[in-house]
């Protein structure tokens, strides 16, 4: 039993009241609360944070993790062929709440998203939904009429390649009903905007534009198209779709006159260079004319971010490119073009993978003045199952066929139209790839697109590695070790995605500073790595790697690189964190800078092996596949670079 006396709540209030008495007459005699006049007439701002905004209004507080590439029922070519989750679930699901995915199995994250934009493919966008509904402006339509009847008799993937091949083959729109696109469209709107809660959850109003150029030469050039704005200004257009046109010039045209006639801001994030057959960052336009100073300026205007990584292979770098690079060849698709009918070739390498393309807009801004491949990087998924899931021991697939299963490995992501397995990709070669960390001010579409907009962005391969990457001219070598090495590396130079300019004086090298800090759910790092690509006076690409932080106590050699593997721990669908560390920091000045040569680098990081999506199938499932089937990988992050232009 309780022998606590229970206090009427007036006695409380008046002994409140009397302590509060008592402690003005102590604060007034001991002159606690000084005065204005005290303090003296212009005062000094105590709080650092107050006099750190007031330096650098693009401080960014955070890092905010997200998918800008997220497909649901809502694409075509997730719709008809077996994805039943709308926008409302993609969000849900980013949220951290567990959903029911299409094939009726339990999912939800290991924690929340920060932000999400639903890209569901424009053209025809929404004709699963439609054709469950019956919707009347679709079903006014031959080719409409037709679609529905296949679905409904449970032939959805053969309304899928009458569509494919009649319609997106040959740029064609075979329903042609824009009524149908709005109705759609409202509702994607409607989703976000429903879905958006400053401060806590971002949802991007967007859509993807799917141009693959011509059957002749079927070239992945898709792009994200991703608005600031909400209903109010995004409502005002219809999604741009390749029966507009398939040519990105005329995409940038559409996004330039949608900020002149409503006010608001878009910008656009092209992916899968590696399925682009070497279109993707080509020096000729679509036109057959070299690419001009008009050209660089406006691709730079609408695309200051690329997809580096996500399911359909990795492309940050290729080992026939970085010969040198013994971590290059990670989720690597080389087959063929996006629908496996022509053979890559290695004269097609250099302008579909990111690393070879920094180096290719360095040579064109030799001859243009201007570069037109200046981008930042992010990483997505791609994923046409409503879910953005992207750790391996959680991965959903591709597409809602390759959801959890026994056989999924085996399925089709591309099948060679031509007919010729050998040019296919399968289920087994997609990566649990990847993740966008967005540094800003806060959590807001607002501060998040702006953070886009001027690069402070990097990718990862789905792990939440936490990276910074300053560069400057003035960093000391214990600056990275300082409990203010962020206000240090803006104070002093300019973060990931910025611009170097030539130090106003001797000439000197410049430095970097880096740190990165391990996802705490998943392996230790292994190392950090910079990047650097140039180009010679010959106007030849070169690149180089240097190994800058190291764990385990491992030597960096003269050479700049560290030889020692970190070593493998993984035991079929676990490992052991006592190799690596768990934060890496560093302090880095070329030394072979030339003042005279414009450069750009980015920071790599590396985490310790770790098991692959494939492993955790083999062990829940009790399959094999085949010994080419990675078991293990090293999970990793890439920034925006920094680029040093005279």
């Amino acid at each position: 039993m309780c022998h606590c006396a229970i206090r009427p709540r007036w006695f409380t209030s008046a002994f409140l009241s009397l302590a509060m008495v008592a402690s003005s007459i102590v604060l007034a005699q001991t002159g606690v609360n000084p005065s204005r006049e005290d303090l003296g007439g212009a005062r000094k701002i105590y709080s650092p944070y107050i006099a750190r905004t007031a330096r650098n209004s693009n401080f960014a507080e955070g890092v905010f993790w997200g998918d800008t590439h997220l497909h649901t029922s809502y694409s075509t070519d997730a719709g008809v062929i077996g994805n039943t989750l709308p926008p409302e679930a993609a969000y849900r699901f980013a949220l951290g709440e567990e959903v029911t995915t299409s094939t009726g199995q339990r999912a939800r994250l290991i924690r929340p998203l920060d932000f999400l934009v639903v890209a569901d493919h424009a053209e025809n966008l929404g004709l699963a939904p439609m054709i469950a509904e019956d919707n009347p402006n679709l079903l006014a339509t031959k080719n409409g009429r037709r679609l529905s009847d296949l679905v409904k008799a449970g032939n959805g993937y053969e309304a899928f390649q009458v569509w494919g091949q009649e319609g997106i083959a040959k740029n064609t729109d075979i329903i042609d009903n824009p009524k149908m696109t709005r109705t759609v469209w409202d509702r994607q709107i409607r989703f976000a905007d429903q879905y958006n809660d400053p401060g806590d959850f971002t949802a991007f109003i967007g859509f993807e534009w799917t141009s693959i150029n011509t059957m002749e030469a079927p070239s992945n050039l898709h792009r994200v198209v991703l608005f600031k704005d909400g209903a109010d200004k995004a409502g005002r257009v219809l999604p741009f779709s390749t029966f507009d046109s398939y040519d990105p010039e005329d995409l940038w045209k559409y996004m330039a006159d949608y900020e002149k006639t409503t006010g608001g801001s878009v910008l656009a994030i092209p992916h899968n260079g590696n399925l682009s057959n070497g279109l993707m960052f080509a020096t000729e336009r679509l036109n057959g004319r070299k690419i001009d100073k008009n050209y660089a300026e406006t691709r730079m205007r609408w695309e200051p971010i690329y997809e580096v990584t996500q399911i359909k292979g990795d492309g940050e770098a290729h080992p026939k490119l970085s010969v040198n690079d013994e971590f290059a060849d990670y989720g690597t698709w080389d087959k063929a073009d996006i629908a496996g009918l022509k053979p890559k070739t290695d004269a097609m390498l250099p302008y579909e993978y990111g690393r070879s393309a920094l180096q290719v807009g360095l040579q064109q801004q030799q001859r243009l003045g201007v570069n037109p491949f200046k981008f930042g990087m992010v990483g997505s998924t791609d994923a046409h199952t409503s879910m953005a899931s992207t750790r391996d021991e959680n991965y959903w697939g591709k597409m809602a066929s390759a959801e959890p299963a026994p056989d999924r490995y085996e399925h089709y992501v591309i099948r060679a139209l031509g007919g010729d397995d050998a040019l296919s990709t399968f289920e087994y070669e997609t990566i649990a790839s990847g993740l966008a960390a967005v540094w800003a001010r806060e959590n807001t579409r607002e501060a998040l697109f702006e953070a886009m907009q001027r690069k402070e962005t990097y990718a990862t391969t789905g792990t939440r590695i936490v990276v910074r990457f300053f560069g400057g001219w003035d960093y000391g070598d214990e600056d990275a070790f300082r409990a203010d090495a962020v206000s240090i590396g803006y104070d002093r130079g300019v973060p990931m995605g910025g611009d170097l300019k030539a130090f106003p004086g001797k000439d000197k090298a410049p430095r970097f500073m880096v740190g990165a800090a391990k996802d705490p759910w998943s392996g230790n790092l292994d190392r950090i790595q910079i990047v650097k690509g140039w180009v010679n006076k010959k106007g030849q690409r070169q690149e180089r790697i240097f190994d800058v932080a190291v764990s385990d106590g491992r030597e960096i050699g003269p050479d700049g690189r560290c030889k020692t593997p970190v070593g493998n721990t993984v035991n079929g669908t676990s490992y052991l964190n006592n190799i690596g560390a768990a934060e890496l920091r560093a302090v880095w000045e070329d030394p072979d800078f030339d003042p005279k040569q414009p450069a750009a680098y980015y920071a790599r990081v590396l985490e310790i092996p770790t098991p692959t999506w494939q492993a955790y199938d083999m062990a829940f499932f009790g399959t094999e596949m085949n010994a080419n089937v990675p078991r293990s990988h090293q999970e990793r992050a890439y920034t925006s670079p920094i680029w040093y232009t005279p």
